[in-house]
């Protein structure tokens, strides 16, 4: 059973979490509505790899749960989320603070919900750019996120 929290409360929550406390891992914005988030990953001697630029397990832990959660809470108690997949693409090395922002819009939530109304279990892949403070793409990054609603009992 998800447990249902403020997002503030959860942003507070992740940030002290120590997978992401002890990488360097900021959750800096997480929407009231649960539509939005924006998490940094900043580089210290801690989390860069051999060649000296940011830890690829750190680039994929920065966005590991966000659209897991985001859409559980966006679509409410009467769904079963979870990830099933998730796949990253290292573009440049990356270095410096490095940002992942989450938008999840009402058309991807209202296509879950005619997709689910049957009680089908439906797979949607969502798509997230690592950006450096210049902007450029580091990694990309794909989640495929199960969604089904929960059989009445």
């Amino acid at each position: 059973m998800a447990r249902r929290v403020s997002a503030r409360t959860l942003r507070r929550v992740l940030n002290i979490w120590p997978p992401f406390l002890f990488s360097g891992i900021r959750v800096r914005e997480l929407a009231d509505d649960w539509r939005h988030a924006r998490v940094e990953l900043r580089e210290h001697w801690y989390n860069r790899n051999f060649v000296g630029t940011h830890f690829g397990g750190s680039l994929f832990a920065m966005t590991d749960p966000f659209w897991m959660i985001m859409t559980l809470q966006a679509l409410g108690d009467g769904y079963i989320v979870w990830d099933q997949a998730g796949e990253i693409e290292f573009v440049k090395p990356g270095r410096g603070t490095v940002v992942a922002e989450f938008r999840l819009d009402d058309a991807v939530l209202d296509g879950i919900r005619a997709a689910t109304a049957n009680g089908d279990k439906h797979l949607h892949w969502f798509e997230t750019e690592i950006r450096d403070h210049d902007h450029a793409v580091v990694a990309r990054l794909r989640k495929r996120v199960y969604i089904r609603r929960k059989r009445a009992r």
